[in-house]
């Protein structure tokens, strides 16, 4: 007997409905997909520091001044590192409160990975052009970017629901916090570039060494 194709009195639904409810609902999988483009952002980023040619170095006073050339360089590639492990933190955060994932989710994480991918050119842009405000707001605004979408990705998880049933709100609203006061640290660094870009990227440092050792202070006892 041929199944009839219709379901609770109405016509059933079309095929893509049924992909869309399974696409993309592996949270392994888009972990594992981050894990390779941060992996691969992150290595990137020391291929730009390139090891001064032997044919302009004949004494080492003249290394060390090729060395030092090389400072801003080592200071981007250090900042950015310290940007893309704090997001990397962040995500993997956030995929270990999800019970499950959808098809919107994992385009919405797959485009704040598009943006973690293009963080190697900003930051050798701002290395190449570090006294200039232009590279500087590139730079900020591809953090920007980052931030952004992964709040949008937990506020979709939180609306979806995609949580896992104990998650509390208190939780829930201690990270939407944490992205937000993050980016508005680091807008108020981008904004000091007005007075000098080596005090925006000075603060934005200073900024995400607090986000990445997250000193913990506590009060002291009272007797």
């Amino acid at each position: 007997m041929r199944r009839s194709r219709k379901m609770h009195g109405g016509a059933e639904p079309p095929l893509e409905h049924f992909c869309n409810r399974i696409a993309g609902g592996a949270l392994e999988r888009l972990a594992a997909l981050s894990d390779g483009v941060f992996a691969f952002a992150m290595t990137l980023l020391v291929l730009d520091i390139r090891v001064p040619q032997t044919g302009s170095v004949h004494s080492e006073p003249e290394l060390l001044q090729a060395l030092g050339a090389l400072l801003p360089r080592f200071l981007m590639y250090a900042m950015s590192f310290l940007t893309l492990g704090i997001f990397w933190v962040g995500q993997q955060t956030q995929l270990n409160q999800l019970a499950r994932a959808d098809r919107d989710l994992a385009w919405i994480h797959i485009g704040f990975l598009a943006a973690v991918a293009i963080m190697p050119f900003s930051t050798m842009l701002l290395a190449e052009f570090i006294a200039y405000r232009t590279a500087l707001v590139i730079y900020w605004s591809n953090v920007f970017i980052l931030g952004a979408v992964l709040y949008a990705a937990w506020r979709y998880a939180v609306q979806a629901p995609l949580l896992k049933a104990d998650i509390s709100p208190q939780l829930v609203a201690a990270v939407e916090r944490r992205i937000i006061a993050a980016q508005s640290l680091y807008a108020l660094g981008a904004a000091l570039c007005v007075i000098n870009t080596c005090c925006s990227i000075a603060f934005i440092f200073i900024v995400q060494l607090n986000y990445a050792i997250a000193p913990r202070f506590h009060r002291p006892a009272h007797a």
